[in-house]
């Protein structure tokens, strides 16, 4: 059998909602020096996806979004080492994922270990890379730090409160319902703060004895930034990696002052995996704690590439838990 000339992706021409993205039939990329070709078994659906598309972030159009996949190797360019085709292999912050196959830098992947399916691969590269370097190097977590994790029953947040109680800290989580709470408890936080009737600023002091938390990991931004900054002891660490309520407002750096002498950090994956090393190294503790048992991961909702666009809707609506997936090809994504 001929390989496929051509291919599904989802694109965008121009920013928007939901609506702007489209099922096209487009040519198959072919691998560039340094490159491999990957057929896609699954692909992770992330708010950077989300705010590519509103043009929050800009991209140039038309583009296939999607940051975050896993699959075989179907091809390899010039130069590469390594890497063969058959292959399993993830990878993450590499636009194109919404597709049957996609071009990646043979230094984004990750070979896959026996037992890591592509779907745990596609759920754990992006977020649960995230969630590792936040709990492990943009505030390392110690034995009784106290934190607050916002969004705690989705996806990065399931992992890092997981992370959190593995480095022995005192975890306290925001969900949205009674459902994402007992997620959130599941995966090992102290206290859950069901954030739609109880004020997360009065239960979190309650909760500290007025001591505040040591870090705030916050991936909502507009409605719990501010808020938040009440919330650290002395020399605290605001850490912003998100805006899914919306961007937040510029402040002036004395409030930190004013507050405690504060740090405040926005932080992105791209600059926690800047080598192979630290990539496949971040990749290859997750994947080791998951397959004894020790790290799980949730997939909450998998979609049909086609349906790419209700996947995003149901993110934006907070109707999701754990990983959202798009599930690519004939078969099932796997495990």
């Amino acid at each position: 059998m001929s390989d496929p000339t051509t291919m599904q992706a989802v694109r965008i021409h121009a920013t928007g909602g939901a609506d702007a993205l489209r099922v096209e039939t487009v040519p198959v990329p072919r691998p560039g020096a340094g490159e491999a070709l990957v057929r896609l078994d699954a692909a992770g659906v992330n708010f950077i996806d989300v705010y590519k598309r509103a043009g929050l972030y800009q991209v140039p159009l038309p583009a296939t979004l999607g940051e975050e996949g896993a699959g075989t190797v179907a091809a390899v360019g010039d130069g590469v080492t390594g890497l063969r085709t058959g292959d399993r292999v993830a990878w993450a912050s590499v636009l194109g994922a919404y597709a049957e196959y996609a071009v990646v830098p043979a230094a984004k992947l990750v070979p896959l270990p026996p037992g890591i399916g592509p779907a745990q691969a596609a759920a754990l590269m992006l977020q649960g890379m995230t969630a590792h370097y936040l709990a492990t190097s943009t505030r390392p977590l110690s034995p009784g730090d106290r934190c607050l994790v916002h969004a705690a029953a989705g996806g990065v947040g399931l992992l890092l409160v997981q992370l959190a109680k593995r480095r022995g800290a005192y975890v306290i989580g925001t969900a949205g319902s009674d459902e994402k709470a007992a997620l959130a408890r599941e995966a090992g936080a102290d206290e859950v703060i069901v954030y739609t009737r109880q004020d997360f600023v009065e239960e979190t002091r309650r909760l500290t004895g007025g001591r505040g938390v040591h870090v705030i990991y916050d991936s909502v931004g507009r409605t719990t930034f501010l808020p938040g900054l009440d919330l650290l002891a002395p020399r605290g660490t605001m850490v912003l990696f998100g805006q899914s309520s919306g961007p937040v407002d510029p402040i002036d750096p004395q409030l930190l002052n004013r507050k405690g002498s504060l740090f405040l950090t926005r932080p992105t994956l791209a600059h926690y995996v800047a080598t192979p090393e630290e990539l496949r190294g971040r990749a290859g503790e997750l994947f080791a704690w998951v397959s004894r048992g020790e790290l799980a991961v949730r997939v909450g909702a998998e979609f049909p590439l086609a349906e790419a666009a209700e996947a995003h809707r149901a993110l934006e609506g907070r109707r999701t838990t754990g990983k959202v997936l798009l599930r690519v090809g004939d078969g099932p994504s796997g495990r």
